[in-house]
């Protein structure tokens, strides 16, 4: 494969920028090598600068549910920002999108825009605090909720313990507001409620967990959670900013029905375009300003270019069976994959739900917590990573993040890559 183009650019990017990147995990530390530096992307596929071609299954993290470069969606984008790309005052666009969601989603009842996940978790992580007024929030090591301060919160060795900072610059004053506990543990959520009676005005998971592997829950788990707040007047947010219109248009909520006071999108209702949002009854979201005293501004919230790409993508994700057709694609990529496997290959695994998926070194059937992820099994991936990319085939370059399936993807797409899947672990494994 040529990277000569894309190690020019990386070697220039290095002088601009920490690491040379934007965003840490596109520097390729974790798989070695030169991050591609992509020119362009359609359908199912993308090229590089060098002109190598690749099946894509990062779609840019998640928001790609379409492929790239819809037609519907840069058709959308194109007429609008002819007529301005940016205002700061409201357009019916928002409206369109609000109204588009709410009618479909029975989870919410009013949400606000802004411009990134992270923007939404920290948003709604204040709206929680000045509606319950209480400080503490409780979270859980293998979830991640973006880089605000609070959250950058890894757990320390306790059953029940105050996390430790897991970046440089957040004050100890804050990580003393968040508990962390592990997943999939009742117990340990009982005593942290037990120790913190009436101060913690939220527990935030991600219902489907899937920023450090796919983590999925236990239905009855995620009720237990439902329960215990209710009984404690503490607020559920349910962080759906990955998998959030991606399983269903209902996400998380609608796939194990339970109800979340509040929920943080992003990711796929912009079209590709930078957009977060968080929702809640009507009556939670009237304590944010200008209703109440909950204060929270962006100006590029509500962006009329991401609106419109956002309008064009979650109307074709409202098409008969479009979930289910995902769902069937990605089902079909995995028994092609394991059909393909080596005849002695070590401990291998793929998790799914929906059209989200997890390449995982391991022999468990079930993986629900950080804990129970071999660290060591990742120079597996490194090699695995390496030989997709010499056949064409790109994930995301880290085996801590999940794979996507989009409407794009065709089925000569699902098996080339099954094939190669085969060729590359045939090598991973020496």
């Amino acid at each position: 494969m040529k990277r000569e183009k894309s190690e020019a650019l990386f070697e220039k990017a290095k002088k601009y920028f920490p690491g040379g990147v934007n965003s840490p995990v596109r520097a390729f530390r974790s798989v070695g090598g030169t991050p591609l530096f992509i020119q362009k992307g359609k359908g199912s596929h993308i090229w590089d600068a060098d002109g190598n071609e690749f099946i894509d299954y990062c779609g840019s993290w998640g928001p790609l549910i379409l492929g790239h470069a819809n037609d519907k969606v840069v058709d959308a984008i194109k007429k609008t920002v002819e007529n301005g790309s940016s205002f700061g005052a409201p357009t019916a666009l928002e409206n369109d999108l609000a109204e588009l969601i709410l009618n479909n989603n029975k989870y919410i009842q009013k949400i606000r825009f802004v411009s990134s996940g992270t923007e939404a978790v920290m948003s709604a992580i204040r709206l929680a605090r000045g509606y319950t007024k209480r400080d503490k929030i409780l979270k859980f090591e293998g979830c991640y909720h973006g880089h605000s301060d609070s959250l950058l919160v890894k757990a320390g060795s306790g059953l029940v313990t105050f996390g430790n900072t897991s970046s440089a610059g957040v004050p100890e004053s804050f990580v003393n507001e968040t508990i962390v506990v592990s997943l999939n543990n009742e117990a340990a959520v009982k005593q942290a409620f037990a120790e913190f009676k009436d101060q913690i005005a939220c527990v935030i998971i991600e219902p489907i967990p899937a920023n450090n592997g796919l983590l999925l829950q236990r239905k009855e788990y995620l009720q237990f959670l439902r329960d215990i707040c209710t009984e404690n007047k503490t607020l559920l947010i349910f962080d759906e900013v990955i998998n959030g219109f991606r399983i269903g248009f209902e996400g998380a909520a609608g796939y194990y029905n339970i109800q979340p006071d509040i929920i943080t999108y992003g990711k796929i209702i912009g079209g590709g375009l930078p957009v977060g949002m968080y929702g809640a009854s009507a009556e939670i979201m009237s304590n944010i300003s200008p209703e109440g005293n909950v204060y929270q501004a962006g100006t590029l919230s509500g962006n009329p270019v991401a609106m419109a790409a956002g309008i064009a993508q979650l109307t074709e994700c409202l098409k008969p069976n479009f979930y289910q057709e995902l769902e069937r694609k990605t089902q079909f990529l995995i028994k092609e994959i394991r059909s393909h496997l080596p005849s002695s290959i070590i401990p291998f695994n793929i998790f799914s739900v929906g059209s989200i998926f997890w390449i995982a070194f391991t022999n468990k059937e079930v993986v629900r917590s950080a804990e129970e992820i071999d660290a060591d099994s990742m120079k597996y991936f490194r090699v695995l990573h390496k030989e997709l990319l010499e056949r064409g085939i790109y994930l995301g370059p880290s085996g801590y993040e999940v794979g996507f399936v989009c409407e794009a993807h065709t089925e000569e797409d699902l098996i080339k890559t099954a094939k190669a899947f085969g060729e590359a672990l045939e090598i991973a494994m020496k």
